[in-house]
């Protein structure tokens, strides 16, 4: 497969891709680069086709203790995302499987099939202190795949039949599959759904987030997770200065008109193998913006293209950072919207009698 920073795939063969570039992961020893062997003669290669490998990790429970994040637990039903979003921050992660951060990210995917029995196992353990269980927070989880494959709904009919509160984020028009196990479980306090909202403007959208669902398609989301009774809010991530910060006020009024009740954002951030990635993209969409997108995205990150850093990586800092902080503020004000979570119940967890198991007597 092609690798180096330095080589432009083919368009043809990327056609619907976020990434241009399918860079050797950091931690391989070696990489390759194409090069013409002097006969002249054209060799076609094939369309970026999606594959799906499983995965055979004996868990499923993820646990962080990052003080950015309001979870200590997540699950994730695949790894690399077929959505393309050239700016995703997770596309880092592939490069552990020996793969490439970009195409291979998008185009070579594993999912978790033994998902909802670990998470079973997971839950069943003697000790399991309940608090809720984010997904979305690395690949979304109702990505295309998930059509065919179904993990996601397995982990839901599991989280539902525990009675366990879940988190989730998404772009993914396939939400709305779930309405029936969404809806029941909000009906307990024990869902919520977070939907990604990066831009109002279609062919931006498409460039960036080629194979993610459209604006509109969004707010169809939204507005139909609402209707379901789910508590639905937005995340506005990432915000790009200079490219899409224009839209703050716009995407939370959009937002709100859905039937969001709450809103978030995170802003542009860089991190290893994204940086080369996300340059080019702006490169060739963008020219005319490059360079003043990555300086001010520099400004917000101490000078640098990425302050890891907990308490900034998220929002960055400065007078801009500052300033997008106010915007978003104002304009939840203004539309209702909340900026907080709402907070589940733990409380109603209660494991599921299987066969055999000793009755309880009712006491």
């Amino acid at each position: 497969m092609d690798t180096g920073f330095t080589h432009l795939i083919d368009p043809q063969r990327r056609r619907g891709r976020g990434a241009a570039l399918n860079p050797t992961g950091r931690f391989e020893r070696h990489s390759s680069e194409p090069a013409d062997d002097g006969w002249d003669i054209a060799e076609e290669l094939p369309p970026f086709r999606t594959e799906v490998a499983t995965d055979a990790s004996r868990t499923v429970l993820t646990r962080n203790q990052s003080p950015d994040v309001p979870f200590d637990r997540s699950v994730n039903p695949y790894r690399g995302c077929e959505h393309g979003c050239v700016y995703c921050y997770a596309r880092p992660t592939h490069a552990q499987l020996g793969l490439s951060p970009g195409l291979d990210f998008e185009t070579r995917l594993v999912a978790k099939p033994d998902a909802p029995r670990l998470l079973e196992a997971a839950l069943r353990k003697p000790g399991y202190r309940v608090a809720p269980i984010a997904i979305g927070t690395n690949t979304d989880p109702y990505q295309p795949v998930e059509k065919q494959w179904r993990v996601m709904r397995g982990v839901l009919e599991v989280l539902r039949d525990y009675r366990h509160p879940v988190m989730i984020t998404t772009k993914g028009s396939l939400v709305t599959r779930d309405l029936d196990l969404l809806g029941e479980m909000a009906a307990q306090r024990l869902a919520q759904v977070q939907v990604s909202l990066t831009t109002l403007n279609g062919r931006l959208c498409r460039a960036m987030e080629p194979r993610a669902a459209a604006p509109g398609r969004r707010l169809e989301m939204i507005r139909a997770l609402s209707r379901a009774g789910v508590p639905v809010g937005v995340n506005i991530a990432p915000v790009i200065p200079a490219l899409t910060e224009v839209e703050i006020e716009r995407l939370v009024e959009a937002a709100a008109g859905a039937g969001a009740t709450r809103a978030g954002y995170i802003t542009m951030r860089l991190p290893l193998e994204v940086n080369p990635l996300f340059r080019d993209w702006l490169d060739r969409h963008y020219p005319d913006r490059a360079k003043r997108v990555l300086g001010k995205v520099r400004e917000m990150h101490g000078g640098r293209d990425y302050d890891p850093t907990f308490g900034k990586r998220m929002k960055g800092e400065g007078v801009h950072a500052r300033l997008i902080a106010k915007r978003f503020a104002a304009a939840c004000l203004r539309h209702g919207l909340s900026t907080g979570g709402r907070e589940l119940r733990c409380d109603l967890f209660r494991p599921p009698p299987r066969a055999g198991d000793q009755l309880s007597l009712g006491l």
